[in-house]
């Protein structure tokens, strides 16, 4: 497909949504979301989805960069049990967690054309192969794994034309949070294609390279609890201030005792609307 796009201040809404410690939290849940994003596709639009956890939320508040990264995408979607029980406490039952691993499925499951971005060349090999076998009606239109450093200018322009150059519907972010979120707000408007997902693990996961949580972990809102038994030695810092950190700031959002910026607007950027070029 080739996209013609219509200029930045050409806006669309992302839909029904929370403020929580600042950050817009869109109510969706995996099939909603789903659709959402495959209809920005087909209908031409570009934007960037993250995948917003209670690590993404507590890390938001010392960096602003990161909030505003959060609050410029096209959606933020619950990938987390407590952002859905909050969804869940303000009115939007239908909400849901959307995992990264599953809206990559699914995503494949609908055919498109797909773009890997980031984890090791080793990795991205292995995924490729498994996903083409599982999936052999989506197209893969090309796969990078980027140095572990920052880029240079010259080597964004490199990736950036590399991108372009094979017209994905989606590009796929495994770059890990936040760096795959500062990544896809920086590069937006550089990229042809209309979807950016940051998916995190998603590569580590499908190419089997980690192991999943459980489903019922999962489902009772600790997964955490499966990656730091998992890898004690890397996440265990991060775990002891995630979780009380996130309980101690939503519990003074809640009363009051803490005012937090207020998260962009429904119809803030974060989409550019365009139209297919037939």
């Amino acid at each position: 497909m080739t996209y013609q796009f219509s200029s930045p201040e050409r806006l669309a809404p992302s839909g029904p949504c929370i403020d929580l410690l600042g950050v817009r939290v869109s109510a969706l849940n995996l099939m909603s979301a789903s659709d959402r994003v495959h209809e920005a596709v087909r209908q031409g639009q570009r934007g960037y989805v993250c995948l917003c956890g209670a690590h993404g939320l507590v890390d938001s508040q010392s960096a602003p960069a990161l909030r505003t990264a959060y609050n410029k995408a096209f959606l933020n979607t619950p990938d987390g049990m407590p952002l859905v029980w909050e969804l869940h406490r303000q009115g939007h039952p239908d909400a849901g967690r959307v995992y990264g691993p599953d809206l990559m499925l699914e995503m494949f499951a609908r055919g498109l054309r797909h773009y890997l971005y980031g984890a090791s060349p080793a990795t991205l090999a292995r995924l490729e192969a498994r996903l083409r076998t599982r999936f052999p009606h989506a197209e893969i239109a090309g796969a990078y794994s980027p140095p572990f450093r920052a880029l240079t200018v010259q080597e964004d322009d490199d990736v950036a034309a590399r991108i372009n150059a094979a017209k994905p519907d989606i590009v796929w972010v495994g770059l890990g949070a936040p760096k795959q979120e500062l990544w896809m707000a920086r590069m937006r408007d550089r990229l042809d294609a209309p979807m950016l997902v940051g998916v995190g693990a998603a590569f580590d996961f499908h190419a089997g390279k980690k192991p999943q949580a459980p489903a019922i972990l999962q489902s009772m809102g600790l997964e955490w609890l499966f990656r730091l038994a998992s890898e004690p030695r890397r996440l265990w810092r991060r775990y002891l201030r995630v979780v009380p950190g996130y309980l101690a700031l939503l519990a003074l959002q809640r009363t009051g005792l803490r005012q937090f910026p207020t998260a962009t607007p429904v119809g803030a950027p974060g989409i550019l609307v365009g139209k297919e070029e037939k």
